[in-house]
């Protein structure tokens, strides 16, 4: 760790291969920040679908500590770990937004929370529904706040419990078993290690997720001026 650099923070495989006093705790910290994201409303700036991608490619260093000996079972139960930690994190974020009413509304803007995220994602809520829940597991930033403004508006809590299972397993599944077997794919296949092209597959995910986003946004800020 001597030689840290704050810019490692915005590096998906830093948190993947992570290590404190020798024994590697990628696992650990790969749930804390899927949890963390919903759940503690830190997701504007931690490593969503990257992240999970690349836990993908890594899946084998990740769970070398609890292996199973079989590696579909290994990325599987992996996926149910961080389908969990998405769950969770949903139900925090619901109860935060149950408890907290519009105090999020009257809250001024700090490094950790941007009240302009939250304006987003509750028009992203109300024309998607229920279905926000899920499709906000895509989304970065708005699945920070989805099951906030869930809570907020008093989104029954079977359908939100329904739609956040949902939504967490199909981003987990998608994304890990992507990672993973697009990795052997490409190995077996052609020879190439995707490993070596960490900072390209991140680069691309991130613009395949946000800029659809800032598109809409840009739009509709054209369209008011």
């Amino acid at each position: 760790m001597k030689d840290f650099n704050w810019l490692q923070l915005l590096n998906p495989e830093f948190y993947i291969l992570l290590e404190f006093g020798g024994i590697k705790i990628g696992l650990i910290v790969v749930l804390f920040i899927v949890f963390a994201e919903t759940g503690l409303l830190a997701g504007f700036f931690l490593p969503g679908d990257s992240l999970l991608f690349l836990a993908g490619i890594y899946s084998e260093t990740l769970m070398q500590q609890i292996s199973l000996g079989s590696d579909f079972l290994n990325v599987t139960i992996f996926a149910l770990l961080v389908t969990l930690m998405g769950i969770l994190g949903n139900m925090l974020g619901y109860w935060f937004g149950a408890r907290s009413g519009n105090y999020l509304y009257n809250r001024e803007d700090t490094f950790w929370y941007k009240k302009k995220y939250l304006y987003q994602s509750r028009e992203f809520f109300d024309k998607y529904g229920t279905r926000a829940i899920v499709f906000a597991r895509f989304l970065p930033i708005v699945r920070t706040f989805a099951p906030v403004i869930a809570g907020i508006v008093e989104m029954d809590k079977k359908k939100f419990m329904f739609y956040s299972i949902l939504g967490s397993f199909l981003w987990s599944f998608s994304m890990i078993f992507s990672g993973h077997y697009l990795h052997a794919l490409f190995l077996n296949q052609f020879g190439i290690d995707l490993k070596h092209y960490i900072e390209f597959i991140v680069i691309g995910i991130v613009g395949f997720t946000t800029v659809p986003v800032l598109w809409k946004l840009l739009k509709k800020r054209v369209h008011i001026e």
